[in-house]
């Protein structure tokens, strides 16, 4: 997912700013002995520890995410450590708050690697700030792997290269706009369909895009584009717009602060069609602010459900509510399922676990059974793996189905 006034690559020019700043001002600190770190090969694990660093959106506008991965996360280690650890080391978390801003996150960033010499970290919840990580990454080699930045430029940068160190465990964006489109016109019968987007964010354009491309493939017509910014309060002139086109679906791409007053003031004039999001409405904010009656007959595509009958799921449910008293969303899942990948590729980085090993390692993933699906690797670091359909009744997510890649 990506925050919506993150300029893409400008961000780059920043880190490298921030970067440079930081070389200059820190040169040794007051770390263990047994972390031993080089700016070109990455930190080393030995003494009793693993170090991992959280580069995570704790404050700020969407911090309902970052939050979210953080609770997960811990929940996995927790339970790592319990069982004895990874190869015997316990698993040392190390949280930074990057307050949902991509400068911020850069220099957490920074932070982790020089400082605190972490082997790998959690990137951001946003793709708009983990994009403002990727050059830290690559720069010390240390592994960055985003539970939720779903944006393509995470991994792949303008030049259509990898980015070596830069990973995720959700699915991409493109991915999620062909589930939306493929349930609207098989599931629900859709032939007519609106698009109403964040015109200033990519992550809403990215998903508008491919949902558009597929809904034509399938035979549809898009009969209204109408789109909003950021921020955003006042909804209903173009709401007004797109219901006297008369459409049979209405897909919104966008985030849960903006799109709970969408659906709210969509029922409020009358606009009764079915409407269809992303993982971006993942929120228990959007229930509060849209109203539970005004979701019925909502939709969206997300990576995993607390509904889905899968045991494996149902037993990571009543581990998270023994926790936290709470169930789980999907972005809990997500941060506990990195932790989990990361166990994966450092179990199979060998006798010397480094940013280096560790990558490599990630990158062979082949088969891994997580709770958000079993998933292999791909050429830009992708995971391979289904998506789920939720459909709002009453306020709550109930599972619909689950599609496969």
């Amino acid at each position: 997912m990506e925050y919506s006034k993150m300029k893409k690559y400008g961000s780059m020019f920043l880190t490298s700013a921030l970067l440079a700043g930081v070389l200059a001002g820190c040169g040794s600190d007051d770390s263990s002995d047994s972390d031993k770190d080089s700016k070109d090969g990455g930190s080393t694990a030995s003494g009793e520890t693993i170090k991992i660093g959280g580069n995570l959106e704790l404050s700020g506008a969407v911090a309902s995410y970052g939050s979210s991965i953080n609770d997960g996360a811990k929940l996995a280690i927790e339970e790592i450590n319990a069982a004895g650890g990874i190869g015997g080391k316990q698993i040392e978390y190390i949280a930074v708050d990057n307050k949902s801003d991509n400068a911020e996150a850069a220099t957490a960033a920074i932070r982790l690697a020089e400082q605190e010499k972490v082997v790998a970290m959690l990137a951001p919840a946003t793709s708009g700030n983990s994009v403002a990580t990727v050059q830290v990454a690559n720069q010390y080699k240390v592994p960055i792997v985003t539970a939720s930045g779903t944006a393509e430029s995470v991994t792949v940068n303008e030049k259509g290269e990898v980015n070596e160190y830069a990973f995720r465990t959700c699915f991409i964006d493109p991915f999620q706009g062909i589930v939306a489109a493929n349930f609207a016109t098989q599931d629900l019968k859709a032939k007519k369909v609106a698009i109403y987007a964040d015109n200033s964010s990519d992550y809403a354009k990215g998903l508008a895009a491919s949902f558009k491309k597929q809904i034509e493939e399938n035979g549809g017509e898009v009969v209204i584009e109408e789109a909003y910014v950021a921020k955003d309060m006042d909804f209903k002139s173009t709401l007004t717009n797109i219901k006297s086109a008369n459409p049979d679906f209405v897909f919104i791409p966008g985030y849960y602060e903006e799109v709970g007053l969408i659906v709210k003031q969509a029922r409020e004039i009358g606009l009764n069609a079915p409407l269809m999001g992303a993982d971006g409405w993942d929120s228990p904010t959007l229930v509060d602010l849209a109203g539970g009656d005004a979701l019925n007959n909502t939709f969206i595509t997300n990576h995993y459900s607390a509904a889905d009958p899968d045991p494996k799921i149902q037993d990571f449910v009543a581990a998270f509510e023994a926790e936290y008293s709470s169930q789980p969303n999907a972005f809990h899942a997500l941060g506990y399922d990195t932790v989990y990948f990361l166990k994966d590729a450092i179990e199979r980085a060998g006798d010397e676990v480094t940013g280096e090993t560790i990558q490599k390692a990630l990158a062979e993933t082949k088969d891994l059974s997580l709770i958000t699906g079993t998933f292999t690797v791909d050429e830009k670091h992708n995971p391979v793996k289904s998506a789920t359909v939720l459909e709002f009744v009453d306020g709550k997510q109930d599972f619909k189905t689950k599609v496969n890649p």
